[in-house]
């Protein structure tokens, strides 16, 4: 125990005088306010949260001089990005004995091997969500990417169909329907992803990557491209309001997008101390499943499905099998080059 403290003192530097604060960068609604309630008693300590609404805007308010976070949950393509920074300070896994909780399937990713710096938190899947009742009798493939894409099943939803305004996220989806990796990055089959946009974009009603949630809620959309924990929200709403309908999640049979987002310690942060405490704190299966049962996330904590409601322990799209997370993955990083072509390329999309 003396050693373990002499550990923490030593972590902390000059920071053992600074606040019983703990400064928390995180999503907005990504943690349950009880399970901040908890960690405040037991450590006696105070966290302050500030809030981001997409990993650009968080790597922006950094690089323009942002400090003083202590703890931070950006998704892998992000982590990687901070890491080639060096904005990141290494943790010290002697301060983190439940690690072990976590599955291996959510370790070692291309964007931090040996998990160096990163802590697995919760992760979503980009998927299609769609209204069981409009699509009734429409014999349409709902667990393939076709349904986004081929003109003979648009046919069938023009109008009632949104996909993500995300450049990243949609030619992702399209380069899985080609054949190709979600990650490949080269110009040509990137401009194939892109006439496959333009010829399915007639029939849609729109890029939408904030309201779809209500437009599937009350029945305007019948199909979109989106995010799992939003697909789920949208069904607890549709059954909350008694709409008659469920909104169902599938995963594409051609594989999908899983955004991992992983607890990292910014290397301005004043108390690492306390940022180790927390992770190991939200390390433990009660406290991991409060979030999965606020809002539908996936979670890599083994530990924490015991805790979690049935209906969502047994959905796939909360914790798919290992048959279908063979056919997810990460998004990487692009460079400034790639980024540079794909800017173009979404205009042109955008334009079209």
């Amino acid at each position: 125990m003396i050693g373990r403290v002499i550990l923490l003192l030593l972590l902390c530097g000059t920071s053992v005088h600074a606040a019983d604060e703990l400064h928390l960068y995180n999503w907005n609604n990504y943690i349950s306010s009880e399970t901040i309630s908890r960690f405040e008693a037991q450590c006696g300590c105070r966290v302050v949260q500030d809030y981001y609404s997409d990993n650009e805007e968080m790597l922006a308010k950094l690089a323009a001089g942002a400090t003083g976070y202590d703890i931070m949950v950006p998704t892998g393509n992000a982590v990687d990005s901070l890491i080639r920074q060096r904005a990141l300070r290494p943790l010290d896994k002697r301060l983190l004995p439940r690690l072990g909780n976590i599955e291996s399937a959510y370790l070692n990713t291309a964007f931090d091997p040996g998990n160096q710096y990163s802590v697995p938190y919760a992760y979503t899947l980009t998927l299609i969500g769609y209204n069981s009742e409009k699509l009734r009798g429409l014999n349409l493939p709902v667990d393939s990417w076709a349904v986004v894409f081929e003109p003979r099943h648009l046919e069938k939803l023009k109008g009632r169909i949104t996909v993500l305004d995300s450049q990243r996220e949609l030619i992702a989806a399209a380069l899985m329907y080609l054949g190709y990796s979600a990650n490949d990055t080269l110009e040509a089959h990137w401009k194939e992803a892109r006439d496959l946009i333009i010829r399915a974009k007639p029939y849609w009603a729109a890029f939408n990557a904030s309201s779809y949630i209500k437009e599937l809620t009350v029945g305007n959309i019948w199909l979109a491209h989106g995010y799992s924990s939003d697909i789920l929200q949208a069904d607890l709403d549709a059954q909350k309001a008694r709409r008659g309908f469920r909104i169902v999640a599938a995963i594409p049979k051609e594989g999908a997008v899983l955004a991992l987002d992983s607890m990292v310690l910014h290397k301005s942060g004043p108390r690492p101390d306390l940022a180790h405490s927390f992770i190991d704190y939200m390390l433990d299966g009660r406290n991991s499943s409060e979030l999965t049962n606020l809002i539908g996330s996936g979670n890599p904590n083994r530990d924490a499905r015991q805790y979690i409601r049935s209906e969502l322990a047994d959905n796939p799209a909360v914790f798919p099998g290992p048959m279908q997370r063979s056919k997810l993955e990460m998004l990487r990083d692009l460079d400034r080059g790639q980024r540079r072509v794909l800017s173009r390329i979404w205009t042109e999309i955008k334009l079209r």
